[in-house]
């Protein structure tokens, strides 16, 4: 007979609250896992259990493992008054000294409200169950303060959290399903900021040619094609997660594996917005190198975009901002970099996709890649507006055929190599095995300024 599974060991296992806390394993790495539970008085957070799950985040940090938080709470204990926010606050202050040093994992398997919502937005990665609500104001609050009647599930549900808000990384049926969930993630982390991401056997090839990939595009310039069929293309066989599919769609991140080794794929997605980034895909693209970053995780960027989306009210919101927050997390990221051009990269867009001048490892292009300012109808609209139609059509074919071929980047060395689409996988494993000793210096200072 199989041995049977140690017993977990408990942190403060006699303290009262709805709190509780231990060392246990997920899936089969241990980890400090804390429960919120919605027991008694709704699960409210007093200072006891604030000071509870205080203890369990300065724990993981001090044993280097992953800090994963099973959230259903009401929200601080009124009956408690300043004392419960007070718990609150060494949770949160504790939780965030864990941010970059080891994994948060947050699930929220029921209601979790107020400060406890609050505790969300400092989570790496957040998964809702079905039925699970997560808000700072409640629906009565909101109609006394705005006169707009809203139930619970259309303020915070699970689906409101995976489209809208870009809160929810995945959302699940139940308790057991979240944690499975966050388990699989945490299968492409390491422990801690200290240590490599954890490698697996793979029986998928890293020469494997991949033929498909020469008849993926579409045979005109602005049809569109699923990039996650590139992803999945390139990397090992089923290796592919994708995180937060639901939200800013025009961009898909997730993580993979290169002959066992773990690896962040971010990519332009064609089938929505064209592949544009706007506000929340910048905001997505940001989190998710910023994340890859801290747990030295590699980094692959496939990239096909036009631009940026056009128009007054995402300039209005910050696109500038969110934009720069793009850049500037690949800017500072030091693992590896990798990055794809398959098709269009223009602008300002091509430049915080993680150009070659962003200071990536390694630039490839597609021979189908187009690298310019803008496309060649809208460079002739301006450089040729007098012309007549027919000129212009002439125009557009010579600076196409001069100025959009990668080959031009290259002779610049803004692009090191032009590859068969067949050749990706091979050449992006090669590559990933050479940077795997990178070492890059970082200066020292308290921590940098991310535009926000």
């Amino acid at each position: 007979m199989p041995a049977a599974a140690p017993p977990p060991l408990r942190l403060r296992g006699l303290t009262p609250g709805t709190v509780a806390t231990g060392v246990e394993p997920l899936g089969d790495r241990p980890v400090v896992l804390v429960r919120c539970r919605s027991g008694s008085r709704g699960g409210a957070l007093s200072e006891v259990a604030g000071r509870s799950l205080a203890a369990a985040a300065t724990e993981a940090c001090a044993l280097r493992l992953p800090l994963v938080i099973v959230v259903a709470s009401g929200g601080a204990d009124v009956a408690e008054g300043i004392n419960a926010l007070h718990g609150w606050g060494l949770a949160a202050a504790a939780v965030a000294r864990c941010s970059g040093r080891v994994p948060v994992l947050m699930a929220v398997t029921g209601p979790a409200l107020s400060g406890q919502a609050l505790l969300l937005g400092l989570a790496d990665v957040v998964c809702l169950s079905e039925g699970a609500t997560a808000y700072v104001s409640g629906p009565a609050m909101v109609e006394e303060m705005t006169g707009v009647r809203v139930s619970p599930g259309e303020l915070g549900g699970a689906g409101v959290h995976a489209r809208h808000s870009g809160l929810a990384a995945m959302t699940v049926h139940d308790e057991t399903a979240a944690l499975a969930a966050l388990g699989e993630v945490l299968a492409y982390l390491p422990d801690s900021c200290d240590d490599l991401p954890p490698a697996t056997q793979v029986d998928d090839p890293g020469d494997r040619p991949c033929p498909q990939l020469r008849t993926l595009l579409p045979a005109t310039a602005t049809g569109a094609y699923d990039v996650r069929h590139v992803a999945a293309e390139v990397a090992d066989e089923d290796s592919f997660l994708e995180l937060w599919a639901g939200w800013a769609p025009n961009l898909v991140v997730g993580l993979a594996t290169f002959e066992g080794h773990p690896v962040g794929l971010v990519a332009n997605q064609p089938q929505a917005l064209a592949g544009t980034l706007d506000i929340p895909a910048s905001q997505k693209g940001a989190r998710f190198v910023d994340l890859c970053d801290a747990f030295n995780v590699p980094l692959l960027t496939l990239v096909d975009t036009p631009g940026f989306f056009p128009g007054k009210d995402l300039e209005w919101r910050g696109m500038i901002r969110h934009g720069g927050q793009l850049a500037f997390t690949y800017a500072r990221a030091t693992v590896p970099r990798v990055s794809v051009i398959l098709r269009k990269a223009y602008g300002g867009a091509y430049i915080v996709m993680d150009c070659r001048t962003m200071g990536n490892d390694l630039a490839l292009a597609w021979p189908s890649a187009e690298i310019a300012v803008m496309g060649a109808k809208g460079a002739v609209e301006i450089l040729h507006r007098r012309s007549t139609p027919e000129e212009r059509v002439t125009a557009e074919a010579a600076y196409a055929a001069d100025l959009l071929t990668p080959y031009v980047a290259a002779e610049r060395g803004y692009v090191d190599q032009v590859i068969d689409p067949a050749d990706t996988r091979a050449i992006v494993c090669t590559a990933l095995r050479t940077l795997r000793s990178k070492i890059d210096l970082v200066v020292p200072r308290k921590h940098d300024s991310m535009p926000c």
